[in-house]
């Protein structure tokens, strides 16, 4: 199998391969990444639904040369196989190892990092129209799934591409899934769309022809207009895309490597924006992940033959707990909503949205709208809660400050993957929403310590008459015992110390309640306090922490600019107590294993107790 792979050498090998072998390629290809991905974990069945299209895109354009930009990135692997990291594929997603998204680092054939969705139009764009000013003539192609195309992005770049008849090809690679189900009018338009083909050729010859007409032609052109349009109207549902100012060319089976080429051989010749729809099968070739695509969207290790996950951590996760204590408060509580970006089965509210299917919205992918949407619902006194991962929840910064904040509105943000997530890198890493939410007016900002203190939060949300953020990790949820938070702005002392006081902003608690154990048996008493409300913060609790030990060391899963240690060190500034803070550096942190990243960046039980141990002294 691997054998087979790497006795070519790809791309250029593609260019002079027949169909037949091009064929066998794509069962060997799939073959490759079902085995390798049981071992590593990744993002399976995106790429096993866009093998023919990889293939066809490099056998088509002379890459590197020609630009392909890959929209999202989780369905790069084929490409990353096919441009010569196959041997590398051992250690994907793993620390020092290659990223499951395409990093310019790693090969010129990637030419930007991606990992968030609907930007590659922006991008090929761009790329193009310094193309032009250049004056180069190299192709740009931009790859983008359906899923992606219901983020707003994608459609103020075609907007945009129409406008400026740029040489720009749109590659839709239409499985009718994000990672859980589509929503929303566009879904179920490209589930519709036939091909134009006939038109496009029909209405260039058509007005070739009457143009060579002397005197009368370009009368009977304009005068036939309105009814070509009709007629437009009537037989074409992919209009959209034409009206954008783009030629649209399909629907085309994403799995007919013939066909795949000979429309891009044409979308090629094509002057000005073209858009070309391929219709693929998520997860196709391997039964397991077309049965199930949004199981195998993303997913660890697993054993081939049963689809099985292989080890892994036991026990509910903080977005089964999310979203079964939303199903038991929206029983008591009808005015309870629960609110998706693409996201129902990730985030933990698949069961709700069965439960309560009235009273939940997948919104596609597209969180600013999700953020001002659920403001129009708390105006009207429903109590919506918003759940997204905390990279993703990035994107509707205007929204929350502008629409929630500014209103003071009951919206809840439920922001599942925050802190470091591991393998998915940069991207996806969720650093940054303690230190911008903090500084909104009127939003409480509240960190569980564990499971439990996550549902205890929920029910205080419903108290908050106004805007509120909930961070919790990636993973299984803990369960630390102690007291839980009851009050918005009321940190939690979990232990009593003489020598210094760790401030734990969530989960953090536990790393630092293991690093005071550490600690007393080396005879340094060790205290501990559960942050927990990151806004509003509780400086009574810190002015009794800086009376009472003569070393404070702030410890939290977030950028430590900005952070809640920042801000712990300058209140305490005119105390006695010295205040060291603990967090991510003010840099991209890299992929790798959670334990990893936080053993490499000094936030694990051990180092936290190192560094103690040393400034205790």
């Amino acid at each position: 199998m691997s054998n087979y792979l790497s006795e070519h050498k790809f791309p250029e090998e593609l260019r002079t391969m027949d169909y037949d072998q091009l064929e066998l390629l794509s069962y060997e290809l799939r073959d490759f990444l079902v085995e390798s991905v049981s071992k590593t974990g990744g993002h399976l069945a995106s790429n096993l639904g866009i093998v023919e299209l990889t293939i066809a895109l490099h056998r088509c354009f002379d890459t590197p040369r020609d630009k392909i930009i890959w929209d999202v990135g989780h369905q790069s692997y084929v490409h990353k196989i096919l441009t010569g990291r196959m041997n590398d594929f051992e250690n994907l997603r793993k620390y020092g190892g290659i990223s499951g998204f395409p990093k310019a680092c790693e090969s010129e054939y990637d030419v930007f990092d991606t990992g968030h969705s609907s930007t590659s139009i922006s991008l090929g764009l761009g790329l193009a129209a310094a193309r032009d000013l250049n004056g180069d003539d190299y192709k740009v192609v931009s790859v983008i799934g359906d899923g992606a195309m219901t983020g707003g992005l994608a459609y103020e770049a075609l907007n945009n591409a129409g406008s400026m008849n740029t040489n720009l090809i749109v590659v839709l690679n239409d499985n009718g899934m994000s990672i859980s189900q589509n929503t929303g009018g566009l879904s179920r338009s490209l589930g519709r769309i036939t091909s134009t083909d006939k038109y496009v050729h029909m209405k260039t010859t058509v007005k070739k022809g009457l143009s060579k007409v002397p005197v009368i032609g370009d009368s009977v052109i304009s005068g036939i207009h309105n009814a070509k349009e009709d007629i437009k109207y009537a037989v074409i549902d992919g209009i959209l895309f034409e009206e954008l100012g783009f030629k649209y060319i399909g629907p085309v089976d994403g799995h007919d490597i013939r066909e795949l080429c000979q429309t891009l051989k044409r979308a090629k010749g094509l002057m000005g924006p073209v858009l070309v729809h391929a219709v693929t099968q998520k997860g196709k070739g391997y039964s397991k992940a077309e049965k199930q695509p949004n199981v195998f969207h993303g997913i660890g290790a697993f054993d081939v033959q049963t689809g099985e996950p292989v080890g892994g951590s036991s026990g509910a996760s903080y977005s089964y707990v999310f979203g079964d204590k939303l199903i038991d408060m929206a029983y008591y509580d009808e005015s309870v909503i629960g609110i998706s970006a693409a996201m129902t089965d990730g985030v933990g509210l698949e069961e709700f949205s069965k439960t309560y299917p009235d009273r939940f919205f997948d919104v596609g992918i597209a969180e600013a709208h999700s953020a001002t949407f659920a403001a129009g619902l708390a105006k009207a006194g429903m109590r919506p809660y918003v759940a997204v991962y905390s990279s993703f929840l990035q994107r509707a910064y205007d929204q929350i400050l502008e629409d929630v904040c500014l209103q003071n509105l009951p919206v809840t943000f439920c922001i599942d993957r925050a802190g470091v997530v591991g393998a998915d890198g940069e991207t996806h890493h969720g650093l940054f929403d303690m230190a911008y939410l903090r500084s909104m007016p009127n939003m409480t900002v509240l960190a569980p310590k564990d499971g439990p203190e996550l549902e205890a939060m929920m029910d205080m949300s419903l108290s908050i008459d106004g805007p509120c953020a909930i961070r919790y990790p990636r993973g299984t949820a803990a369960d630390l015992g102690g007291p839980v938070a009851e009050t918005p702005g009321k940190a939690v002392r979990l232990k009593d110390g003489t020598d210094v006081d760790i401030w734990a902003a969530g989960t953090m608690a536990g790393p630092a309640l293991e690093a005071a154990v550490v600690l007393e048996e080396e005879g340094v008493s060790a205290g501990v306090v559960n942050i927990a409300s990151i806004a509003p913060f509780d400086e009574e609790a810190l002015k009794d922490s800086t009376e009472k030990v003569p070393l404070i060391v702030t410890v939290e899963d977030g950028i430590v600019t900005g952070g809640i240690g920042e801000h712990i060190k300058a209140l305490a500034a005119d105390g006695a107590a010295k205040v060291i803070n603990l967090g991510w550096p003010d840099k991209f942190i890299e992929h790798g294993s959670q334990d990893e990243l936080f053993r490499k960046y000094g936030l694990d039980k051990d180092s936290i107790a190192e560094l103690i141990r040393n400034k205790a002294k």
